[in-house]
């Protein structure tokens, strides 16, 4: 399953996603960091393809030669990042003296 990093909506293609490809759902570029298998936030340059260039927009089309549209899995999106920040707090909120 592919989903639009932007509308998080599945986006139904065949073969490799073209550099220019649009989102059909929104217009939002899909070959993009945000929707390659390989970017991550925490790794050396937001990518762990080692060979792979600074790429500075990521949700932006680019000519990376090593993109590989993120399959298999929902992508998170800012609203899950939203719940799962309330719920982190709730978990860890000081407790009132007293309290048990």
């Amino acid at each position: 399953m592919r989903r639009c990093h932007a509308c998080h909506k599945e986006v139904q293609l065949e073969g490799k996603v073209g550099r220019r490809e649009p989102c059909p759902h929104c217009g939002a570029d899909l070959h993009c960091c945000l929707n390659c298998r390989f970017y991550d936030e925490h790794a050396h340059n937001q990518c762990r393809e080692p060979l792979a260039e600074w790429v500075p927009s990521k949700d932006r089309a680019n000519l990376c030669d090593y993109f590989e549209f993120l399959e298999g899995r929902a992508q998170i999106g800012p609203s899950d990042r939203d719940k799962a920040e309330a719920l982190w707090r709730e978990l860890f909120k000081k407790k009132s003296p007293g309290s048990v």
